[in-house]
């Protein structure tokens, strides 16, 4: 299993991003909680679209659980068309990667 959390920095001590589709960053972690990859999410700026975008590149990097802060109606269509679970939560990344791998 692979997650993503959608962040304001590549750091693990950072917050979640309050948005998804236009979260700056995207920290990958494999099913042991260890960081694969950080992600700088193309799709930040410009219109429309973004949460579409975003749900490809995670599909397309093999990722099933994806954590925002919150997340908007195209993207949720996006993400299940992709079979993605998606979950909103908030605090500092790399506690709530400990809470999920329990």
């Amino acid at each position: 299993m692979k997650i993503a959390i959608a962040t304001s920095t590549q750091d693990e001590n950072s917050q979640i991003s309050g948005q998804a589709g236009r979260a700056p960053y995207y920290q990958i972690f494999d099913e042991s909680g260890k960081l694969l990859e950080a992600v700088k999410n193309p799709f930040m700026f410009g219109s429309g679209g973004a949460g579409f975008g975003v749900a490809k590149m995670l599909a397309d990097k093999g990722v099933n659980l994806v954590i925002a802060g919150d997340f908007g109606p195209n993207m949720i269509s996006a993400l299940e068309d992709r079979s993605l679970r998606y979950e909103k939560k908030t605090g500092v990344v790399g506690e709530i990667v400990k809470q999920i791998i329990k």
